[in-house]
């Protein structure tokens, strides 16, 4: 799959961990096929190959995926920002990303006399956004996140669906702390990813400490690579995690925690990272004020709860077959009136939902026997079935996504059981809830 970083902030030499001559084979619920079929996302050749677009449908899976980030982020001390995503050159040759990755980047443009290029990549603008004013040991951690894009010049030949593409939206974040402060800050990260992983319904294939290996592009600077590889292994250790160290897998600026998925065919990428960074404080001369006055070098600690939010969409397809859990699925609720005079009942519990929040949709008797509806919403969590005696007594028949049939009961409580399903992001579909 299509890594969210730049090659060396990747899983493997390659950006998505495996050799980008290999062919991708078709699976079960390969996402380029349902994502398509679904209406989730596509592409066309006039906007160019490896930028997809995402109509209705898949932007609203996309919309509710951001948004349960932000606010995981902004629950856990986050405060979220924007920074643009072209640069200067010079940026990233302070960062190092120009003489590490410049063959991964689009060309410079010229502008004025400067060149600017397409970011590859969030923490260089992270760093000068700290930087901007001066910080005191009392505000750290000082836990800076975005959900932003940034630019890889993949070749033609590698792209594909959501998971090799040129455009990606990343979602990263950035944590200045003191060094004492790392283990707690790596530590909490994993929490998150794991608390994501519970609610998208996903389950990880293993943990790896990405260690740098020969012949690979890394800072050298031994003394750092100790001390961070140390920091991150005692992490490990603690959480009780089962993990394994790889070598050649690390960013150039430092080793990682990555969180390894695989795809229904075996093949293993990676979708979330936890990472420590000295390289970079160092180079944009990062400081905040001790408490003996005097200034101090703050540690970076690169951690991404979902990785680029392309990988992630294209992993649940393939996890899910197209029948997310309930708080991400494109429409949460089918109305399905029997004939045509349940259609205003129908539209009352439609603008119901949209009052509280839910993504409905009504299929009328328009669209063929009530049979045929129910089938084609097979993907649709929850159907709500509206015959004349339902309507009556503003009743709905429910019918859940995994086959179960609940006896007819009053609209208002149903939408409340739904409701509070969602809102916990849970996994169930009716169970364990209390109303």
């Amino acid at each position: 799959m299509s890594c969210p970083k730049p090659r060396g902030e990747c899983p493997g030499a390659s950006p998505c961990g495996h050799s980008p001559n290999v062919r991708e084979e078709t699976t079960m619920h390969d996402h380029r096929r349902l994502g398509r079929e679904l209406g989730l996302f596509d592409t066309d050749p006039l906007i160019g190959a490896g930028l997809p677009y995402w109509p209705p449908d898949g932007a609203a899976v996309r919309h509710t995926l951001e948004e349960y980030i932000r606010s995981a982020e902004r629950r856990a001390g986050y405060r979220h920002v924007y920074s643009p995503v072209l640069g200067k050159r010079e940026l990233y040759e302070i960062s190092g990303h120009w003489s590490h990755y410049s063959d991964d980047m689009f060309p410079p443009m010229n502008l004025g006399g400067e060149q600017v290029v397409l970011r590859p990549s969030l923490c260089p603008h992270h760093a000068v956004i700290y930087r901007s004013r001066s910080h005191s040991y009392r505000e750290l951690p000082l836990r800076m996140a975005e959900l932003g894009g940034m630019y890889r010049s993949e070749l033609s030949g590698v792209l594909g669906g959501l998971t090799r593409v040129r455009a990606i939206q990343l979602n990263d974040a950035h944590i200045f702390c003191t060094l004492d402060q790392v283990a707690e800050e790596a530590q909490a990260a994993l929490e998150m990813i794991r608390r994501a992983y519970q609610a998208l319904g996903i389950t990880p294939a293993r943990y790896r400490l990405s260690l740098p290996g020969p012949g690979g592009k890394y800072v050298a600077a031994p003394d750092m690579w100790q001390r961070s590889t140390a920091l991150l292994t005692d992490v490990l250790d603690r959480s009780g995690l089962p993990y394994e160290a790889t070598g050649g897998e690390a960013a150039f600026y430092g080793p990682k925690i990555d969180v390894q998925v695989t795809d229904g065919a075996g093949r293993e990428s990676t979708l979330s990272t936890v990472q420590v960074d000295f390289h970079q404080p160092e180079q944009f001369d990062l400081h905040y004020i001790g408490a003996d006055g005097a200034e101090h070098r703050p540690v970076m600690v690169h951690r991404s709860i979902i990785g680029s939010v392309e990988r992630a969409v294209a992993h649940l397809i393939e996890k899910h077959g197209g029948a997310f859990p309930a708080w991400l699925a494109p429409t949460q609720l089918a109305i399905l009136p029997i004939s045509v005079g349940e259609l205003p009942n129908a539209a009352a519990l439609a603008q119901r939902c949209i009052d509280l929040g839910l993504r409905a949709e009504i299929a009328g008797p328009e669209r063929g026997s009530l049979g045929a509806r129910i089938r084609k919403a097979r993907l649709v969590p929850y159907q709500a079935v509206i015959g004349a005696k339902e309507a009556a007594y503003d009743h709905v028949a429910l019918r859940l996504r995994d086959g179960r049939r609940l006896d007819p009961q009053p609209a208002g409580d149903v939408l409340t059981r739904i409701g509070a399903l969602i809102d916990a992001h849970s996994t169930d579909l009716w169970d364990n809830v209390t109303t």
